[in-house]
């Protein structure tokens, strides 16, 4: 784009687990505030915009982390549910991102305040993702360590792209967020809003409207296009540790990809390009916005984040008529 693009007036950003516990790090209390003020420091120009911001948030190596220690002390402690976990970890997470958010931007005078919302999710009890469990959460361990852990606690584990085995759990599809007329409010009053922390708490009702929690972990940038499609924002964003999403990924004949329309972008995923533990997730569900009524969604870098709001860096998918 040879001018760079308008800040749109209402924006939704996904950032990854990575946001609290980046590669190399144990992930200890100190590493996560510490990650989260690098996170927070590197989007400062997006938290200073005058618009209306969301923020969601993985969850997959804080989960997948609780649900280890779930196994290892079962003969002690009462294990908790995939959903109590879930639901544990978008609480902690929420905390730590708006109080690093808030602070950075009490650094450079700005009062906007920042606020983390619970989010239970809806989803359908006859999904197939429960049949078929693909969202890898937590550690990589060797195969012949997965084998043991296989035999030991009952988890089903698969290779994850090449960089070792991880627990599975089922992934199943987004249908509803629960009260999002209050993220809505929220954003309205100036707001910053951090909410559907992992993919939300996966909750089916009932005949009687009742909601029960259920063994799952959602992914979060489908929750992500789906929050965007019930408020009704035009450009969703999504952050990653690389600047562009490539297809022929590691081969001499990598190319990098800026702006792509939704049918080919499509046509790329059928294709195999991008792989289900890695950058299939994010493309998957920046197809899905756009074929939902989104105009544009940004998969991009954290450290770029405002260059590629510009137009300046990333990828971009957009709609057929718009290339």
């Amino acid at each position: 784009m040879a001018q760079p693009l308008e800040i749109p007036q209402r924006l939704i950003i996904a950032v990854g687990g990575n946001a609290l516990q980046a590669a190399g790090t144990q992930g200890t209390p100190s590493e996560q505030i510490d990650v989260a003020a690098a996170t927070a420091r590197a989007l400062l120009p997006i938290l200073q915009l005058d618009n209306e911001l969301i923020f969601t948030h993985g969850n997959g190596p804080a989960v997948g982390k609780l649900l280890l220690r779930n196994a290892f002390a079962r003969d002690r402690v009462i294990p908790m549910s995939l959903d109590i976990l879930v639901a544990d970890t978008q609480g902690a997470t929420a905390y730590i991102l708006a109080q690093a958010f808030e602070n950075a931007l009490r650094e450079v005078g700005n009062p906007r305040h920042v606020a983390g919302l619970m989010a239970q999710v809806e989803v359908d009890p006859a999904d197939p993702g429960f049949q078929n469990p693909t969202k890898p959460i937590g550690y990589f361990f060797s195969k012949d360590d997965a084998k043991a852990l296989m035999a030991e606690v009952g988890w089903k584990m698969k290779e994850d792209a090449g960089r070792g085995w991880r627990v599975v759990v089922a992934s199943p599809q987004p249908k509803h967020v629960c009260d999002i007329s209050l993220v809505d409010t929220l954003i309205k009053q100036g707001s910053i809003v951090i909410t559907g922390g992992g993919g939300g708490i996966p909750v089916v009702r009932d005949a009687q409207g009742r909601r029960h929690g259920v063994e799952a972990v959602i992914d979060k940038d489908l929750t992500t296009a789906l929050i965007a499609k019930i408020l009704k924002i035009d450009t969703m964003m999504i952050l990653t540790a690389v600047s562009r999403v490539a297809v022929n990924f590691g081969k001499p004949n990598q190319r990098e990809l800026d702006w792509i329309s939704v049918s080919e972008m499509r046509q790329h995923l059928a294709d195999g390009q991008f792989p289900a533990g890695s950058m299939g997730p994010k493309v998957e569900a920046a197809i899905q916005f756009i074929e939902g009524g989104g105009k544009r969604a940004i998969i991009a870098s954290l450290e770029e984040a405002l260059p590629a709001l510009r137009g300046e860096t990333g990828t971009h998918i957009i709609t057929d008529n718009a290339m």
